[in-house]
């Protein structure tokens, strides 16, 4: 198995120049904002924290491409950088610290491209969470203070605990149904959004959660270091890894019967 350690630490350094710029302009009274064409927002902390990823990118990984949320693909090959510099931008913008870097690896395969390192940095909490293929997914302050991640038991959906980030897109889709059911069958429900039900499923404090719409960049970091912590990271329509669109991640115990839910139409 190739060692990928030496692009998890490149991750790392990668995530620190991130969160520095990223927390320069937290809560900045000054902050610019934009709209783009798909009516989410953009601040000037998303487009430097990219160009300050891709700028160490070329330096330190010439050969590899980079796909990024604000700037798109660059470069072509088997290795492909995947960065979303802020996930959670409308919580970025109004203060609230519930947002994190993205940046994972990933490497062309028989089937297709998937994630072989994933840093999830949330500097605004005090938390970073990774992982690399066949090392296992890790929380802490810094590679050598970590614990090792591993997803819960829980079996029973009455047992369950479930995240999600909204209802709408559900609705939309024409899942809400499915996904109200779902609720009701489980113990707790809580919207925590974005990166981090992701995390707490990998952290076994959430058994499940599920998005109905995502780009790869809001998925391949969170994918492996899911599946690095014992989970399965699959699509709505079961399809592993980060490609549906969408996302459904648990603790492999309760997937099918998640699924199964989520996937009745109206």
């Amino acid at each position: 198995m190739p060692d990928y350690l030496d692009d998890l630490r490149l991750a790392h350094v990668l995530a620190d120049a991130a969160d520095a710029a990223t927390m320069d302009r937290f809560k900045a009274l000054d902050l610019k904002v934009e709209t783009k064409p798909d009516m989410t927002p953009v601040s000037e902390a998303d487009k430097a924290a990219e160009e300050l990823i891709r700028g160490q990118l070329q330096r330190a990984r010439p050969r590899d491409a980079v796909l990024g949320e604000e700037y798109g693909i660059e470069g072509s090959g088997p290795r492909r950088w995947v960065v979303d510099p802020i996930d959670g931008t409308k919580n970025y913008v109004r203060g609230v610290p519930v947002w994190a870097t993205l940046i994972s690896l990933m490497e062309a395969g028989e089937g297709g491209y998937e994630p072989v390192v994933g840093v999830v940095s949330a500097p605004a909490l005090g938390r970073r969470w990774w992982a690399a293929k066949g090392y296992g997914a890790f929380a802490g302050r810094s590679l050598a203070q970590a614990s090792r991640l591993q997803v819960s038991r829980v079996s029973r959906l009455a047992d369950a605990s479930f995240a999600y980030s909204s209802l709408s897109g559900w609705e939309e889709q024409g899942r809400l149904d499915g996904f109200l059911g779902l609720t009701r069958e489980v113990w707790r429900t809580r919207a925590y959004g974005d990166f981090w039900p992701y995390m707490m499923v990998a952290e076994g404090s959430v058994d499940f959660c599920a998005e109905p719409e995502l780009s790869l960049w809001d998925m391949a970091a969170n994918a492996i270091v899911v599946t690095e912590a014992g989970g399965t990271f699959t699509g709505l329509d079961g399809r592993p890894g980060p490609h549906s669109g969408n996302a459904a991640a648990s603790n492999g115990l309760l997937h099918d019967e998640m699924l199964g839910y989520l996937n009745r139409r109206t």
